[in-house]
């Protein structure tokens, strides 16, 4: 069965960890290179994971025929400027989240990316291809919680460590970049339509200036979704949605882990219910899905404008935090 070629950009944990060896178990994936900005890394990841082809630089796995598709783990601030290359060098592109650091840089990226029709790009939202996010999506759709009314959702992990990217505030690093663009994610995935004005709340570390502790809410008319996250909390995770006759309770709604059944809680009326699901590993299916679109020439399941409408929202949360007041957001439509 034939497989997209991937390369990797970056040896950064998260790839090394979890996305690359998730990608090596599927049906579509092939890992065939990976570049860091130093040979010996690059060398040593291959050889750690059983990659064929290292490279010193970003440039030259960009510049190797052999590669179709490349997965981005940069950090935030390189995002655009690694996607925008791995395009113009005729590679498709799944980059990790958030797509950018501002509205404007996202519009940027979709309209470089409208100049390749053939090219795919996908920011790495792999949560919404668990399959307790697509249950959960269903049960809504079908009335099974009744009238879908609010969503409140929690992340938060403790990391104080100044050299982690995370408390960088310069390339992008921050509790609402890092984990609050999930909960902003979910909800206008479940609600299916785009809040009209947020309100933010944002707390930071004296020393990194970065934000650790980030309430909002989003107004969606007769609904709402409203999320805290934060980066020197104890780890937690949950989420919650309600409706008018049930609710939905996500137990591990963000990093479902591959080794273990997930489960959610689905309340009709006096009925309660336990869903647990198979194992499964979320990035195995994002890079599967991702690696069906390039060879049947199909959709993505997230396409890219959806990135630029996310990152108006974490947009405005800033917006509200700084001017202390309800942020309405435009209705224009992404250009390209």
């Amino acid at each position: 069965m034939k497989k997209v070629r991937w390369g990797v950009l970056s040896t950064a944990n998260i790839g090394l960890e979890k996305v690359i060896p998730a990608m090596q178990k599927g049906v579509y994936c092939e890992i065939t290179a990976i570049a860091s900005q130093s040979l010996e890394r690059g060398k040593a990841a291959a050889a750690q994971l059983g990659i064929p082809q290292a490279y010193g630089s970003y440039e030259e796995l960009l510049a190797d025929d052999n590669i179709d598709a490349v997965y981005i783990p940069l950090p935030n601030h390189l995002h655009v400027p690694w996607t925008k290359k791995a395009l113009e060098a005729g590679k498709h592109v799944l980059c990790e989240k958030p797509i950018a650091l501002k509205t404007a840089e996202a519009e940027d990226l979709l309209a470089a990316a409208q100049k390749h029709p053939y090219l795919k790009v996908m920011e790495a939202f792999m949560y919404r291809h668990h399959p307790q996010w697509q249950k959960a999506q269903q049960l809504v759709n079908e009335g099974k919680i009744g009238d879908l009314r609010t969503i409140h959702s929690f992340f938060s992990y403790y990391n104080a460590d100044p050299g982690n990217i995370r408390n960088m505030a310069e390339i992008g690093g921050g509790g609402l970049m890092d984990i609050g663009c999930y909960c902003i994610s979910l909800a206008r995935f479940i609600f299916g339509c785009e809040p009209q004005r947020v309100m933010g709340k944002m707390e930071y570390d004296p020393e990194f200036k970065t934000d650790r502790l980030c309430s909002g809410v989003l107004d969606f008319a007769d609904q709402s979704s409203t999320f805290t996250c934060a980066t020197q909390l104890t780890p937690y995770q949950r989420v919650n949605i309600f409706g008018t006759e049930g609710r939905i309770e996500i137990e591990i709604p963000f990093n479902a882990p591959p080794d273990q059944s997930c489960r959610i809680w689905h309340q009709q009326g006096d009925k309660l219910e336990e869903i647990v699901f198979e194992l499964c590993d979320q990035y195995t299916i994002q890079g599967d899905l991702f690696s069906q679109a390039i060879l049947n020439k199909t959709e993505v399941p997230t396409p890219l404008a959806d990135s630029v409408y996310n990152m108006r929202v974490l947009d405005a949360v800033i917006n509200s935090a700084e001017t202390d007041s309800w942020v309405t957001l435009s209705t224009a439509i992404p250009p390209g």
